[in-house]
């Protein structure tokens, strides 16, 4: 059985869990003796996201130690501080040793890459951090999605969906993901059109960059001189 392990933490951004999930989870339906998905954490209690949606894990980290792949959320504030949460890098570091995925999407590629395990892989997240993965060996590359051997890294949010349905496609073929890309009416069509970057609200997201690495390394100043954040 492989099992394919949400990780949760405080904080997180709802969509980069629950939009990856609901394109990997029905696996477990179409394939239930080959995959599993659970959502795992330090505890099983409720904890808070970036919207009202509160979350519980299905499994605490000790339950399952050594999942087939791990996928990791990203966010702002909260990620930052994940980056220093000694027992998430630790799980993360033990299932690197066994799992054969290790994925994310958005800032959580930096989650990732802090617990060491995208060192020399080419990696994405959300491009107002994008610059960051340099620090921990990981090699940032401007791409929706970037799969580097084991690593399957996604850019912002809604980009885990896309990167979600490559990974299906990896691990059970292209006619598997297509079938769930029908079930879940999965045809993007955003009423603006594409994202022309050239309009990128570059310095707003440089304000709210600032305040998430000065607030998520308040009690982590290794991670905070490592990220180049200036003490305040």
């Amino acid at each position: 059985m492989k099992t394919i392990a949400f990780v949760t933490y405080p904080g997180l951004t709802a969509l980069d869990l629950v939009g990856p999930l609901t394109v990997l989870d029905p696996l477990s339906a179409l394939l239930p003796d080959e995959f599993r998905t659970v959502l795992v954490g330090e505890h099983t209690g409720l904890v808070s996201s970036d919207t009202p949606l509160r979350i519980a894990a299905s499994h605490t980290f000790d339950e399952v130690p050594e999942p087939f792949a791990v996928v990791v959320p990203g966010g702002l504030e909260p990620t930052i501080e994940a980056m220093s949460d000694e027992r998430l890098l630790a799980y993360l570091r033990r299932a690197g040793e066994t799992a054969e995925v290790l994925a994310s999407v958005c800032t959580g590629s930096l989650v990732l890459a802090a617990a060491g395990l995208l060192e020399g892989c080419e990696a994405t997240t959300h491009w107002a951090f994008l610059d960051l993965l340099e620090k921990f060996g990981a090699k940032p590359v401007a791409k929706r999605w970037v799969s580097d051997g084991k690593a399957f890294t996604a850019a912002g949010v809604a980009a885990g969906i896309d990167a979600a349905f490559h990974l299906a496609a990896t691990l059970a073929g292209e006619d598997v993901a297509r079938t769930i890309q029908f079930g879940i009416e999965y045809d993007p069509r955003p009423p603006f059109g594409p994202l022309n970057w050239e309009d990128a609200p570059r310095e707003m997201w440089q304000a709210l960059r600032a305040d998430a690495l000065r607030e998520g390394t308040a009690e982590a100043p290794d991670l905070a001189r490592k990220l180049g954040v200036a003490a305040s």
